[in-house]
């Protein structure tokens, strides 16, 4: 990792420690999940408030001021509210896409789910999406969630991360070892 981006996560990280546990301690974890899901779509959905994270020309009042519009009608939480107001104080509010990522993750493990990656080669229909579910929960023991996506490169099968850990059962992982393997005889 680079070093801004590593100071850039230990920033947020710390944001985050702070607004989950003030939110932990007022019972609020429900309203700080949907405050997360809110910026988020927030985030993606405006280019204005991308920028005013971003960009250096604003000055720290007109970022605590624009903050504040944005946080009150968003009828975010109190606690989420007065983290971005003194992010805004601290000029710390570019940190706001890793503080997001990392509040979800927070969240996640106080609520014992774990989040999986699936990349697979054809799109996956409920039920398929339903039982790797069931079969990873069964196996880690927690809540899993699916992040779905197609790569159709892969050419058949799937590949999973769930943590630290990988599957790959992919068609093209099997011809990639097993062209290593006729190298190796030939």
């Amino acid at each position: 990792m680079s070093e801004p981006a590593s100071i850039s996560a230990a920033i947020a990280g710390r944001y985050a420690t702070a607004i989950f546990e003030l939110a932990q301690e007022g019972r609020g974890l429900d309203a700080l999940e949907a405050d997360v899901k809110a910026l988020g779509e927030a985030l993606a959905a405006s280019a204005d408030l991308r920028d005013l994270i971003a960009s250096p020309i604003y000055t720290r009042l007109q970022q605590e001021a624009a903050i504040e519009a944005v946080a009150k009608p968003m009828g975010l939480s109190l606690p989420m509210q007065n983290g971005l107001a003194l992010m805004a104080t601290k000029r710390r509010l570019f940190v706001l896409p890793q503080l997001l990522k990392q509040l979800s993750a927070l969240i996640a493990e106080a609520k014992g789910e774990v989040t999986a990656d699936v990349t697979s080669a054809a799109p996956l229909s409920a039920e398929q999406q339903q039982a790797l579910s069931a079969a990873l929960a069964q196996k880690s023991g927690k809540i899993v969630k699916l992040n779905v996506a197609v790569d159709e490169s892969l050419i058949g099968g799937m590949i999973v991360r769930l943590g630290s850990q990988m599957i790959d059962t992919s068609v093209r992982a099997k011809l990639a070892s097993l062209q290593n393997t006729m190298k190796e005889v030939g």
